[in-house]
C-alpha cells in the first residue's frame, strides 16, 4: 500500500497522466463530433497514423511546430472527407468504409516514409515543443502546448454543441435526419462537415505523438489509441466532459501500470500490469453503457427524400 501511496503523491506520476491522456482527449473529441452526427469513424486509427508522420514530416522540411500541427489536421480532414464521401454521400456501411480509411492512411502513411528516408536505420529525429515553464501551474507546466490546446478543446466543443445552432444541427442529424430535413437542415453538409472537423481532431491526436511526445515518427507509434477513442465515447456517453474524465482514467490506469511494472520485481508477471489499464477501462465501460444514450441515427445511412 505504501508503494501505491508514493507513486500516488508524485507529482511526475500525475505529469506523466496528462501527457498519456492528451492524444486520447483530442481523439476522442473527433470520434464524439462524428458519432454525434450519427456516422461511425473507425478510420481513426489510421487517420492518427497519418497525421502523426504529415506533421512531424512538414517540421522536417522546415515548417514551424504549429505549421506541423496544421498539416496534420488537413491531413485528417482529407480522409475525413473521403470518409464522408463514402458513408454520407454514398450511404457505404461505415464499418468497412471506416476500417477501410484505417488500412489506407496507415498504409500510405508507412510507404511515404519508406520512401521519404529509405536507407535510414535510426529514425530521423526535431525540436519537439518544449513544456510550458512558464504558466507557473503545477503539473501542467510540464506539458506541451498541445496538451493546454486539447484540455481547451473539451468545454469549446461542449460550448459548440449544446450552446450554437451548428452544435443543435450536428445532434438534429444524428438523432433524427428526417427531421432535421424537415426543417430545412442539409444532412449531407452537416455530417460531412462534422466527419472533417473530427477527423482534424483525430490528426492533430497523431501529430502530438511526433510534435510533442517524442521528437520522431516510427511504425507502430499509435499502438492502438484510436480504438481506445473510440471506446472512451461510450464510456462518455458522447458528452465532451465525461470524454475527458474517461481519457484520464485511462490515463491513470496506464501511467500506473508503468510505475508498478518498474516497482514490481519479478514477484507479479509484467503482463498482468500491461493488461491492468485494459481490464479496468472494459470493467468501467461495461458499468457506464448500460445507461449510455446513443444517437439514434447512429449507424444508419440516411438518403434524402426516404422516411
Amino acid at each position: 500500500m505504501s508503494e501505491w501511496i508514493d507513486i500516488l503523491i508524485n507529482p511526475a506520476f500525475w505529469v506523466a497522466v496528462l501527457r498519456i491522456a492528451t492524444p486520447l482527449i483530442l481523439g476522442t473529441l473527433g470520434v464524439l463530433w462524428c458519432e454525434r452526427a450519427g456516422v461511425l469513424n473507425l478510420g481513426i486509427e489510421g487517420i492518427m497514423v497519418a497525421g502523426a508522420l504529415a506533421g512531424w514530416l512538414g517540421v522536417y522540411m522546415g515548417l514551424p511546430l504549429w505549421a506541423g500541427v496544421a498539416v496534420a489536421a488537413l491531413t485528417g480532414a482529407v480522409f475525413g472527407l473521403l470518409h464522408a464521401a463514402l458513408t454520407v454521400g454514398l450511404a457505404l456501411s461505415q464499418h468497412v468504409a471506416g476500417l477501410g480509411i484505417t488500412l489506407l492512411a496507415t498504409s500510405l502513411s508507412y510507404f511515404t516514409y519508406r520512401v521519404s528516408f529509405p536507407k535510414v536505420t535510426t529514425p530521423p529525429t526535431i525540436t519537439p515543443f518544449a513544456p510550458m515553464d512558464w504558466l507557473g501551474i503545477p503539473v501542467l507546466a510540464e506539458q506541451t502546448p498541445l496538451t493546454l490546446l486539447a484540455l481547451l478543446a473539451v468545454p469549446l466543443s461542449a460550448w459548440v454543441l449544446y450552446r450554437t445552432p451548428a452544435g443543435l444541427a450536428v445532434r438534429m442529424v444524428g438523432e433524427n435526419p428526417q427531421a432535421a430535413e424537415g426543417q430545412g437542415i442539409s444532412v449531407v453538409a452537416v455530417r460531412t462537415s462534422a466527419i472533417v472537423l473530427g477527423s482534424a481532431l483525430m490528426g492533430v491526436a497523431g501529430s502530438f505523438l511526433t510534435l510533442s511526445a517524442f521528437n520522431a515518427f516510427f511504425f507502430n507509434m499509435v499502438n492502438g489509441r484510436g480504438w481506445i477513442c473510440v471506446a472512451l465515447v461510450v464510456f462518455a456517453s458522447w458528452r465532451p466532459g465525461k470524454a475527458l474524465a474517461g481519457a484520464l482514467l485511462f490515463a491513470f490506469f496506464d501511467a500506473l501500470q508503468l510505475r508498478l511494472q518498474q516497482s514490481g520485481g519479478s514477484v507479479v508477471p509484467y503482463q498482468i500490469y500491461l493488461m491492468l489499464p485494459y481490464a479496468l477501462s472494459i470493467l468501467a465501460l461495461v458499468l457506464v453503457a448500460r445507461r449510455a444514450a446513443y444517437p439514434q441515427a447512429l449507424m444508419k445511412p440516411y438518403r434524402k427524400g426516404e422516411r
